[in-house]
C-alpha cells in the first residue's frame, strides 16, 4: 500500500527529537509498504513564507514544509494547512494516511479525506489524553480533537491508559492498541559492550521536570551515603546545567556522571554497559526507554505512572509510586543489592522481541490498514 505519515510531532531543524517514535513508526511500517512522510511547522526566522526541506531519511520521502511563523495563532494556522496542501502536491496520492498526535495539524488527514476521499488512521502518543488529563486544553480544544478523531478510521493508542483516555474524550471510532516500537537490531544484548565495572544505574531522557531528573539525582546522593559502590549515569537532549549545578552542589561528581543528546545507537550503548535503569516520571503514555532497555538486557525501575504498569512485569523491572522517593531508593537498593531476581537478559531481549519488534508492529498496523480499505 501506499501509506502518508502525518504527525503534529515530526522531527525536524528545529526540534530535531521531537516524534522521533513517530519516525520509527514510519520505518516500522515501510518494511511492508510505500512510506512517505509529510509535516509542516513554523519557523519564526525565515524570510520566506514557505520553505520546502525535501530528502530521503532511512529510505523514506520525507518533505517538511517551514512556513513563516507570526504572532497571530489563526495565521499560523492557515499557513500550516497551506504548507501541507502545498507538499501534498509533491507526493504520490496515497491509498491510506496514518497521521499521530491530536493536535492542529490533524485538520488536514480530515480536509484530505472530505477532499480526496483518502481515509486517516490515527496513531496518539499525548499524555493530554490520558483518562486524568480529562481538563487539558481546555473545552474548545477537546471539541475539535474529539471531531478529528471521530473522522478517522480507527484510533490506536500507544498503552491502554491512553485508550481509556479516549473513550472519556468521546471518542467512538474502533480504537486499537499498538505499543511504539522498538529497533531490537539496535536495542539488543551487545556481548562486545563491556559492562561497567561498578553497578550502574542510566536514566536518559530531555530532562524537563516531569522527568524528575533532580529526584532522581537525590534519591542516589542518600544512597551513597550507605552504598558508594554504584554510579549514577544520567542525560540526554535537555538542559543538562541544572543537574550539574545540583551534582557539583551535592559535591557528588565522583558517583554521578552527565552526558548530552545521543544518537539513537549511542542511547543502545549507554543501556547496554549499564546495569539497569531508572524512569521516574511524573507521567507516561508508555515510557519507550524502558522497553528499550529490556531489549538490552538491563531491568528498569519506573514510577507506575500513565500506561508504564503496562510495559514492566515482576520479571523486567520494579514499579514505585509517583514521587515517592523513598520506594526510589529501596528500588535501587535492592537492584544494588540484587535483592530481586528478574528475567535474564535473554528472555528480557526476548520478551521485547516478540511484542514490540519493527516486524511485529509493522504488521498490526498492516492490519489495520487492510481493514480500513476493505470496509
Amino acid at each position: 500500500m501506499k501509506v502518508l505519515f502525518i504527525s503534529s510531532w515530526y522531527p525536524n531543524k528545529l526540534e530535531p527529537t521531537n516524534g522521533n517514535f513517530v519516525q520509527r513508526h514510519a520505518e516500522a511500517v515501510a518494511l511492508q509498504h510505500h512510506v512517505e512522510v509529510l509535516h509542516a511547522i513554523g519557523d519564526p526566522n525565515q524570510k520566506e513564507k514557505f520553505l520546502f526541506d525535501e530528502k530521503v531519511i532511512n529510505g523514506l520521502k520525507t518533505l517538511i514544509v517551514y512556513y513563516r511563523n507570526t504572532k497571530n495563532s489563526l495565521t499560523n494556522f492557515r499557513r500550516r494547512m497551506k504548507a501541507y496542501k502545498l507538499g501534498f502536491k509533491t507526493m504520490q496520492k496515497p491509498d491510506i494516511v496514518h497521521a499521530n498526535v491530536l493536535h492542529t495539524n490533524l485538520f488536514f488527514p480530515v480536509y484530505l479525506k472530505k477532499k480526496h476521499k483518502i481515509p486517516f488512521v490515527i496513531t496518539e502518543h499525548w499524555t493530554a489524553y490520558q483518562e486524568n488529563a480529562s481538563d487539558a486544553h481546555g473545552y474548545v480544544w477537546r471539541f475539535f480533537a474529539k471531531y478529528i478523531g471521530n473522522h478517522s478510521s480507527t484510533m490506536m493508542p500507544v498503552s491502554k491508559n491512553l485508550k481509556r483516555g479516549l473513550e472519556v474524550l468521546g471518542i467512538k471510532v474502533p480504537i486499537r492498541v499498538i505499543s511504539n516500537v522498538v529497533n531490537t537490531n539496535i536495542f539488543k544484548i551487545n556481548e562486545q559492550k563491556k559492562k561497567r565495572d561498578v553497578f550502574s544505574f542510566v536514566h536518559i531522557s530531555n530532562l524537563v521536570e516531569r522527568k524528575n531528573p533532580d529526584k532522581i539525582i537525590a534519591v542516589a546522593h542518600r544512597l551513597h551515603q550507605q552504598h558508594q559502590n554504584f554510579k549514577l549515569l544520567i542525560g540526554g537532549d535537555g538542559d543538562l546545567q541544572p543537574i550539574q549545578d545540583l551534582i557539583k552542589k551535592l559535591k557528588a561528581e565522583s558517583y554521578i556522571e552527565t552526558f548530552g543528546k545521543l544518537k539513537l545507537h549511542e542511547v543502545a550503548e549507554k543501556m547496554q554497559e549499564s546495569h539497569a535503569f531508572i524512569l521516574f516520571s511524573e507521567n507516561e503514555t508508555q515510557g519507550c526507554v524502558i522497553v528499550e532497555a529490556n531489549a538490552c538486557g538491563i531491568p528498569v525501575i519506573s514510577s507506575a505512572v500513565g500506561g508504564t504498569p503496562e510495559f514492566v512485569s515482576p520479571e523486567s523491572g520494579i514499579l514505585v509510586e509517583r514521587d515517592n522517593l523513598d520506594q526510589l531508593y529501596e528500588a535501587m537498593k535492592a537492584m544494588l543489592w540484587h535483592e530481586k531476581t528478574f528475567a535474564s537478559p535473554q528472555d528480557l531481549h526476548q520478551g521485547i522481541e516478540e511484542k514490540y519488534s519493527p516486524e511485529n508492529i509493522a504488521t498490526q498496523y498492516s492490519n489495520v490498514y487492510e481493514s480500513v480499505l476493505r470496509s
